[in-house]
């Protein structure tokens, strides 16, 4: 009958079930907490997924000329896998409030009443139908595409090219048309923010800070985040209340994309400014690469500055007005050629003075910035006269070194906080530690990575897509659920989503505070008469300030 075969190719009860447990899957235990909405798009992205690939499955199979369920055999196996499916979906959502609940209690927030099982469930399935319903469009635009084809050439052949053309004009459109538009309109309202000039941030009155009347850089052309970052450093006399005797006005520079045309003129102005305002007469200088707004974390040049008295002096770039994730989609070389052309001018410069009166030299980038950085420092070209250290916080998966810690660390370490070598050269820690163990003495560099085990942008991996990702394995760091499952697929999209709401939760996620920064920091330019009654107090100091975020 026309009806039961238009029925039979449209639907497939493997694909229904599947598509329910994909459904279910995605409520399950992630990294970080969803709000009901996230968790009903993610839950249908992850069951239409799960439904076509099982039609493609089931297209094979056809091709391979393999037996199938017909008639009334077939009417029934759809009808147990409606039941099936049901079943599935309702068990899911009777578990989404206590599954959410795990996550929650992971990272120390409170437990929710109730998931919102029918706002889910509908809203999901509305998602669903809608992805459902695009990727029908797309076949039969595909079948039309074929039928005219077929006339020209042999049908296999057709049915190829068929796929080639429509999977080429649907990513043109969505690359093209949507894409490309939406990064135009991302710049153009970011390049909007960052050029407003907030009222309650002052252009700094004395002559030697960055911005102010004889600088070098112009206040306007600083950018947003720029301009915050300067103006709202602590003064020596805030950090006295650490250093009594001995405090003074910490050097910030910072130059803002629109100060130079290019990346190396940008590097060129930064270095000269750094020069005009003493910056190299400090004990400590760090070369910081921002994420991609230009923003910086107060929690994490705050904690130096009051560290060492007020004796540092930062130098920074911003390379774009977008955030790290459109930035890096967008024009993913800014970054690294605006890191590397900075690190190379101030080295250079930084070289050529004698070593007994020089600064110590360190770098320093936080999410993108970490990446940047990594994937522009020379170490090769620089160990005849090596840099005196290194602090990343939230490397993304893909940076250059942390990818190598976490891959080649050793056996009896976990992914989330490996142990790499002896130790003298990285270690790696988190919100409950990692800086001391059984290691070697620190050598001439100390290089320390920052990342929380819950943090879904250091942890995502693609292969999460069809195998169990190694921070998984026990133990696990504490603020991952154990009750967090591997399912093919559906981890990795949770993973991803779960990027986009990592800065939620303070202290989990991407979400990096002043405490952790502290010993990150003393760890790696080691003040004199440092301990841990020093890092307390600084500690205290800091949880009174306003938050970095």
């Amino acid at each position: 009958m026309p009806i039961l075969r238009t029925l039979r190719d449209g639907l497939t009860p493997t694909g229904l079930i599947v598509a329910a447990s994909f459904f279910g899957a995605a409520l399950t235990p992630s990294m970080m907490p969803r709000e009901p909405i996230v968790q009903a798009t993610l839950a249908a992205v992850a069951a239409t997924f799960g439904y076509e690939v099982t039609l493609l499955a089931r297209s094979v199979w056809r091709y391979l000329e393999l037996p199938e369920p017909r008639g009334r055999l077939w009417t029934l196996w759809l009808l147990a896998a409606c039941g099936i499916s049901l079943a599935i979906m309702v068990y899911s959502l009777s578990k989404a409030a206590s599954w959410q609940n795990a996550t929650r209690e992971a990272v120390g927030l409170p437990p929710l009443e109730s998931a919102a099982p029918f706002f889910i469930v509908t809203v999901g399935v509305l998602i669903a139908l809608c992805l459902w319903l695009v990727f029908r469009v797309a076949g039969a635009l595909r079948r039309a595409v074929a039928v005219v084809l077929d006339k020209m050439l042999p049908g296999r052949v057709g049915v190829v090219l068929s796929i080639v053309l429509v999977g080429w004009f649907l990513w043109a459109l969505v690359d093209g048309a949507l894409v490309r538009n939406a990064f135009r309109m991302a710049d153009t309202s970011f390049l909007a923010a960052d050029l407003l000039l907030e009222p309650d941030i002052e252009k700094p009155a004395d002559p030697e800070k960055t911005g102010s009347t004889r600088s070098l850089v112009k206040w306007e052309e600083m950018g947003r985040w720029g301009r915050h970052y300067v103006a709202t450093a602590p003064t020596a006399a805030e950090i006295s209340e650490f250093w009594p005797d001995k405090a003074v006005d910490p050097i910030r520079v910072y130059v803002g994309r629109r100060s130079g045309d290019t990346a190396e003129e940008r590097a060129q102005l930064a270095l000269r400014e750094l020069i005009r305002v003493g910056g190299f007469d400090r004990s400590v200088l760090v070369v910081v690469v921002p994420p991609g707004t230009g923003w910086m974390d107060p929690g994490a040049h705050d904690t130096i500055d009051f560290m060492l008295g007020g004796d540092v002096a930062t130098v920074a770039v911003q390379y774009s007005y977008l955030t790290s994730f459109l930035a890096l989609l967008a024009h993913p070389d800014y970054g690294v050629d605006q890191a590397r052309a900075l690190f190379n001018a101030v080295y250079a410069h930084w070289t050529q003075l004698p070593k007994d009166s020089r600064p110590e030299l360190y770098v320093h980038g936080l999410s993108q910035g970490a990446f940047n950085s990594q994937a522009t420092l020379p170490l090769f070209d620089m160990l005849g006269d090596p840099i005196q250290g290194a602090f990343w916080a939230g490397s993304p998966f893909f940076s250059r070194y942390w990818s190598e810690v976490r891959d080649r660390r050793k056996a009896d370490s976990p992914a989330w906080r490996p142990k790499y070598g002896n130790g003298s050269l990285v270690r790696v820690m988190d919100q409950y530690g990692g800086l001391e163990g059984n290691y070697a003495p620190w050598g001439p560099i100390r290089a320390v990575f920052l990342n929380y085990g819950s943090d879904p942008i250091v942890n995502f991996t693609f292969d999460t897509g069809f195998r169990p990702p190694a921070w998984m394995a026990s133990p696990r760091a504490p603020d991952v659920s154990e009750k967090l499952s591997w399912f093919p697929v559906v981890t990795m999209l949770q993973i991803a989503l779960d990027s986009m709401f990592a800065l939620d939760v303070p202290r989990y996620g991407h979400y990096y505070i002043a405490p952790d920064y502290i010993d990150g920091w003393a760890a790696v330019v080691d003040p004199d008469g440092w301990s841990p009654e020093r890092a307390e107090a600084l500690k205290k100091i800091f949880e009174r300030r306003d938050p970095a975020i």
